[in-house]
């Protein structure tokens, strides 16, 4: 019961699905649409979505972000490469006996892995059991392999990191990627620490797309600038 119950909190985060004319299905319609714009000098078709920290809402934006780019018609991949506190499974309520980490370890064959969410166009691979050596394996050969693969087959291949100053995960993971996507929290993440997690990223040669600000309290006469407080 309390496994149902965190899954049911987790899905809850699908805001884009639960309520696609809200204000905040709105906000990620909007970062689409910058992304498509940021898109003039060559196609983006893998974009990582990592924080500086943890709780800062990148695995909410990375599920949403996918929601709103598959209902435009793309076929979109989510790879839950946080191998060390994984939630796509829950927030999408599917099994995570097989994901990533397995097919990694040659334990399953792609089509075993990545699953269908239910939802047209988007399809998840999850992160598979927890395995001792995270950074091993997203820095394997068979990583690299895999990228190349989905990209063969997904119009977009959105992957959720662990936090840039947590580990070096997200910094491997970020050479894959054609660009990424940093979300802060309001009232939380300090400049200092934005700016550092900046910092790294640019080191891993990353394309930085761009700032995501979640949480920010809006006052109800301020509503109409929404779409501008909250991404930039």
């Amino acid at each position: 019961m309390l496994k149902r119950n965190k899954g049911a909190a987790k899905q809850r985060s699908l805001i884009a699905l639960q309520n696609p004319k809200s204000t905040i299905t709105e906000q990620y319609k909007t970062i689409r649409t910058n992304i498509e714009f940021s898109q003039v000098d060559g196609t983006l078709k893998s974009i990582m979505v990592t924080s500086s920290g943890s709780g800062e809402g990148k695995s909410t934006t990375a599920a949403n972000l996918a929601i709103v780019m598959a209902q435009q018609g793309k076929k979109v991949l989510i790879i839950d490469a946080d191998l060390r506190k994984p939630t796509m499974h829950y927030t999408f309520q599917l099994p995570n006996n097989d994901g990533l980490t397995t097919l990694l370890t040659n334990q399953t064959k792609s089509y075993e892995a990545v699953k269908s969410t239910g939802l047209d166009n988007l399809f998840i691979l999850t992160s598979g059991p927890i395995p001792p050596n995270p950074a091993e394996l997203l820095s394997s050969a068979a990583m690299k392999s895999l990228i190349k693969q989905v990209l063969s087959r997904f119009d977009l291949v959105l992957i959720d990191s662990p936090p840039v100053l947590a580990v070096t995960d997200a910094q491997l993971i970020a050479s894959y990627c054609d660009g990424t996507i940093l979300v802060v929290r309001s009232g939380m993440t300090e400049k200092e620490v934005s700016v550092k997690a900046k910092t790294l990223l640019e080191k891993a040669k990353t394309r930085i797309l761009g700032v995501v600000l979640n949480a920010k309290p809006i006052a109800k006469r301020d509503r109409y600038y929404y779409y501008y407080s909250n991404e930039s």
